[in-house]
């Protein structure tokens, strides 16, 4: 378990160089905002807008993101509440994170799962707007490590679950990888 422990140590040592600099340029309410861009809203908004707007995409959107989700939330559920690992502000001394965290354990990040999963499932629908969709979701991560809420490798693991959550997703409902 030596790896564990030296894994443990790299993922600290990351975690307080991307927190004290993610943090310089607003004292973390950009991270607070970019944060809350993740917190589910946005997701409903994205295809009541798409209906309003009539667009062609806003039902297969809507039954993509149903199906994702109603995959992801047991998932990421199951997977924090069984490895259990303590958030940085309950592992390490003297820290403490600018905002309280919804749930007591930090690995996968849930708001970087569930933004790669929104970002991979509509950027397979809309591929121009792919690039901005993941810059979003990997800002939604970083910003949950300005935060003081996740260690860098629970993002790493949400953006992996939630990019495998939306392929299994794309496959599940079209048959088909797209």
């Amino acid at each position: 378990m030596k790896w564990v422990n030296q894994l443990q140590r790299a993922d600290e040592i990351a975690f307080f160089w991307l927190s004290m600099h993610l943090r310089r340029p607003s004292g973390g309410c950009l991270a607070r905002w970019i944060s809350r861009s993740g917190d589910g809203y946005g997701y409903v908004a994205t295809c009541l807008l798409a209906f309003l707007l009539q667009d062609p995409i806003a039902q297969p959107l809507f039954l993509l993101l149903l199906v994702g989700f109603a995959m992801e939330l047991p998932v990421y559920w199951l997977l924090k509440n069984t490895l259990k690992r303590a958030r940085p502000c309950d592992r390490v001394a003297h820290f403490r994170s600018l905002i309280q965290a919804s749930d007591r354990f930090s690995f996968p990040s849930g708001h970087t799962t569930a933004a790669f999963l929104f970002a991979g499932i509509t950027a397979a629908l809309m591929p121009a707007l792919a690039p901005w969709l993941y810059a979003w979701a990997a800002a939604i991560g970083l910003s949950r490590v300005a935060l003081g809420v996740h260690y860098p490798t629970d993002i790493l693991a949400g953006a992996g679950l939630g990019m495998a959550l939306a392929a299994l997703t794309r496959w599940l409902v079209n048959g088909v990888y797209l």
